[in-house]
């Protein structure tokens, strides 16, 4: 197999895991609709440019930190079918982080929109 063929063959592997994430993850779904709302209101409110920096950066650390919430969660269920409090652990920490960039992006969200919110009022 060829380079290219190996690499368009790792770009499927890579859909192929959003693909899981999307339809095995209702956090992750909340996450699209979060996305979806944020991306329209963007272009409703017309958001400066240096903003939609601001606002992507915040939507792809939420999505980065959720789809590695979710290959954390999966391989300690490979690795740990039994319950064990490190496993757990190891799941709670990975949900923290999603937890915390989510608040991230809604601090970002709040200080992007809430001026314009209150402006058209």
């Amino acid at each position: 197999m060829g380079y290219w063929a190996r690499r368009l063959r790792s770009f499927g592997f890579a859909v192929q895991g959003l693909r899981v994430l999307l339809t095995t993850q209702p956090h992750a779904r909340i996450h699209a609709l979060a996305t979806v709302v944020v991306v329209l209101a963007g272009f409703y409110f017309q958001v400066t440019r240096l903003e939609w920096v601001a606002l992507l950066l915040a939507m792809a650390m939420v999505w980065v930190a959720e789809a590695l919430n979710t290959g954390i969660e999966l391989a300690v269920d490979l690795a740990s079918p039994e319950w064990h409090a490190l496993a757990g652990k190891a799941k709670d920490v990975a949900a923290a982080g999603v937890l915390l960039a989510s608040f991230a992006a809604f601090l970002i969200g709040m200080l992007i929109f809430l001026p314009k919110l209150t402006n058209t009022v």
